[in-house]
């Protein structure tokens, strides 16, 4: 039985971790190597770390950052924000990152996928897919949210396996941050269609919602990033819970 991972996100703005709703309204929720440690205790299975202005800022997410982290933390952590080229993904590789998540510049040039694919293997590319439903039609956003494609996101999600992903992180911006639960529809669809791993995101808000996003669909992983950073839930007990409502977890 495949075993569910809970991973928590660390959304990085000035060195900072943030959070926001919708991804607006940014609030500061501390430093990003005291949470991960703190992470870390609690039994979580990875980390994602987002550099969510690099993009737009034309910024490479900060390879210094990277290296803090690596040399506290034990457990395998992602790193975006900013990555356009091989020799990005190169640079994190070095200071400590076990795997990068690609997002915009995916989008734009869908083979970078391969090309990091076929460098680092594809086990190293996580694909962010950031995704609004738009006249009852799930669109992809890039540019943290900001930009709206034509891009539909299950035809998407096709692609990104097609160009050798490893591993897509999808989120709901409907949900993000509001604490009203994943979004089970497009989580459920996009697990359903493809044959690599789904991290489900966007919307946890009670350890029910992790119970439902797994029972529910077929995704491997669930993230979440506030109820995390403000103890509002500890992995620990999460792991607990989830154990008992007969959920498979590592």
């Amino acid at each position: 039985m495949l075993k569910r991972r809970i991973i928590p996100c660390l959304d990085i703005k000035d060195g900072r971790t943030v959070k926001g709703v919708n991804f607006i309204n940014l609030i500061d929720a501390g430093d990003p190597v005291e949470l991960a440690k703190t992470y870390v205790k609690q039994g979580a299975d990875e980390l994602v770390f987002l550099d969510i202005t690099a993009t737009i800022e034309n910024r490479k997410a900060l390879a210094g950052l990277v290296e803090r982290i690596a040399a506290e933390i034990n457990i395998p952590f992602t790193v975006g924000g900013g990555i356009n080229t091989v020799k990005d993904v190169s640079v994190l590789i070095k200071a400590g990152a076990d795997k990068v998540t690609v997002n915009s510049s995916a989008v734009r040039r869908p083979e970078l996928i391969s090309e990091i694919a076929g460098q680092f293997g594809n086990q190293c590319v996580v694909v962010a897919i950031d995704t609004k439903l738009v006249d009852n039609e799930w669109v992809v956003f890039v540019d943290g949210g900001r930009t709206i494609t034509k891009l539909k996101t299950i035809n998407w999600a096709r692609q990104v396996e097609e160009f050798g992903g490893g591993e897509i992180l999808l989120t709901s911006m409907n949900n993000d941050g509001t604490k009203s639960g994943f979004s089970i529809d497009i989580t459920g669809e996009v697990s359903r269609i493809i044959n690599i791993p789904v991290i489900a995101s966007g919307g946890a808000g009670s350890m029910d919602h992790f119970r439902d996003v797994f029972y529910n669909t077929g995704c491997s992983a669930a993230l979440a990033a506030s109820i995390f950073h403000f103890g509002d839930v500890d992995i620990r007990e999460l792991k607990k819970y989830l154990k008992h409502e007969g959920i498979a977890i590592r």
